[in-house]
């Protein structure tokens, strides 16, 4: 049977999808590895990790099965640097490491904050990939004289698979190194850093063939490997919001509200970020809050943690909207959009006695999806238009969650009939690498299917609206509090 393959290489492990070229999964298979913590703030792991868990994923899901093309999507920002011989040199720092912020500062002073905003579309954060290459010039100078070679977490295991090395646009997005309105490597920014162009591996768009399988037992060798792309993009992909007027909201982990756009635009304050998107010729502006289903598993964990999560938030039911006057900031690790602010901390506010768990748990669906809202107004303001939007990641399994976001959106959310996001959108990359789809329109159209629509309550639009902009004042009243200490 003819198959298309998706690898998405995340934070927590690598997760394989076999797709029929009608849009059927036919087989998932996931392999977890370890996340480093050698010190507080930093994160760390090893690209040797990826490539086994990548290689017995394949295997698992390729077993029996004709592939055609296979597609990569991944964590995005990380840092993978090689010496001239092909070896790693130093464990990959990944994208939630906070040890930079000194290079950031750097880096806005030596590029100057509006020409990097101009050129990149962001502005310099820990998290991206520029940064950690000066902390290792700073820091570890005998590892940063042996780079040869730079890359991101996904191009290492396609490294792996086929020894070609590249990176798409998507991804490549990330680093604060591309010029993204032209979709290339800026000399401007590399020239102001004193970073050498050949570190970087060429830059391709994310369905483009970047390579073919060497030969292994998992797949037949000369098997087309696309270029793929960064997670949230590959997951844009997945649920189809790949042109104009889709728009792409992620309960996961993170949360993240994500338009395409059909020309180069961004931010002016750098509240949202302005990458490249997996579609050639398309770009997307994204918002990105840190803390969104990942405030709901930290709840849990700390108050219920032997409660299924499906129990707990049914406990929410019991309070009306707002929670009679109780407000959750979900800003546990910091935050992205729209305060790129890694010191702003969470909170619930309003407590009363009378309060329960199903009150803090309903505080923080909501706190959440007053976070998207956010991220909606700002792409609103860059000209976004849209109707409806596309929910996934593991928050969207909660019907109820997705009605409290739709009514706070004031959108309808429509869900794909597949949950697997990234990696499905990573199989479409490589069924268009692999001859299977004419272009990624049309592996869309064929593969991703709609299924429940979740309307918002148009009782409840008004009330939300008034409890956002409560919500929207407890950050710089907070921050006010927090300078003072």
């Amino acid at each position: 049977m003819t198959a298309l393959v998706g690898l998405d290489v995340g934070t927590t492990g690598v997760k394989a999808l076999a797709l029929s070229p009608d849009g059927e999964v036919l087989a998932t298979a996931t392999r977890v590895y370890e996340l480093s913590t050698p010190r507080p703030g930093w994160a760390e792991q090893a690209p040797e990790d990826w490539w086994r868990a990548a290689e017995a994923a394949l295997a698992e899901v390729a077993a029996g099965r004709d592939v055609a093309g296979i597609g990569l999507s991944g964590q995005m920002h990380g840092l993978v640097v090689l010496d001239d011989a092909g070896r790693v040199i130093r464990p990959a720092i990944l994208w939630n490491d906070q040890r930079t912020a000194r290079e950031c500062a750097e880096i806005e002073d030596r590029v100057g904050l509006e020409r990097l905003l101009a050129l990149t579309g962001n502005r310099a954060l820990t998290g991206f990939t520029a940064p950690k290459l000066l902390w290792l010039r700073h820091h570890e100078p005998e590892a940063y004289a042996r780079i040869a070679r730079v890359m991101l977490p996904k191009d290492y295991v396609r490294l792996r698979l086929t020894g070609e090395w590249a990176i798409d646009a998507s991804d490549a997005s990330g680093t604060l190194l591309l010029d993204v309105a032209e979709r290339r490597w800026s000399d401007e920014v590399l020239d102001a850093l004193e970073l050498p162009r050949h570190w970087l591996p060429p830059v391709l768009e994310s369905p483009e063939r970047a390579g073919e399988t060497c030969a292994r037992d998992t797949v037949s060798p000369g098997t087309p490997v696309a270029a793929g792309a960064g997670d949230q993009p590959a997951a844009a992909v997945g649920v189809g919001a790949t042109a104009p007027g889709r728009l792409s909201v992620v309960l996961g982990t993170s949360g993240v509200v994500l338009a395409p756009l059909p020309a180069y635009a961004h931010d002016a304050e750098a509240r949202v970020h302005a990458f490249c998107h997996a579609v050639p010729r398309t770009w997307q502006v994204m918002g990105v809050m840190l803390s969104a289903a990942g405030s709901l598993r930290w709840l849990h964990d700390l108050v219920a943690p032997d409660v299924p999560f499906d129990r707990l938030v049914e406990e929410a039911d019991a309070w009306k909207p707002g929670a009679d006057g109780l407000l959750f900031l979900p800003y546990l690790a910091g935050e992205r959009t729209p305060h790129a602010d890694p010191e702003a901390r969470g909170a619930f506010v309003g407590l009363e006695l009378r309060h329960d768990r199903g009150a803090l748990v309903r505080a923080v669906l909501e706190g959440v999806a007053f976070g998207l809202r956010d991220s909606l107004d700002l792409l609103r303001e860059l000209g976004v238009e849209t109707r409806v939007a596309r929910a996934s990641g593991g928050g969207a399994r909660s019907r109820r969650w997705l009605g409290i976001v739709a009514s706070v959106l004031g959108l309808p959310l429509e869900l794909t009939d597949s949950e697997e996001g990234s990696a499905l959108g990573a199989a479409l990359l490589g069924g268009v690498a692999g001859g299977i789809f004419a272009d990624v329109a049309d592996a869309v159209e064929r593969c991703v299917r709609i299924g429940d629509t979740i309307e918002p309550d148009p009782s409840q639009l008004a009330l939300y609206a008034e409890l956002h902009a409560g919500y929207q004042a407890l950050y710089p009243a907070l921050r006010e509090v927090r300078l003072r200490r």
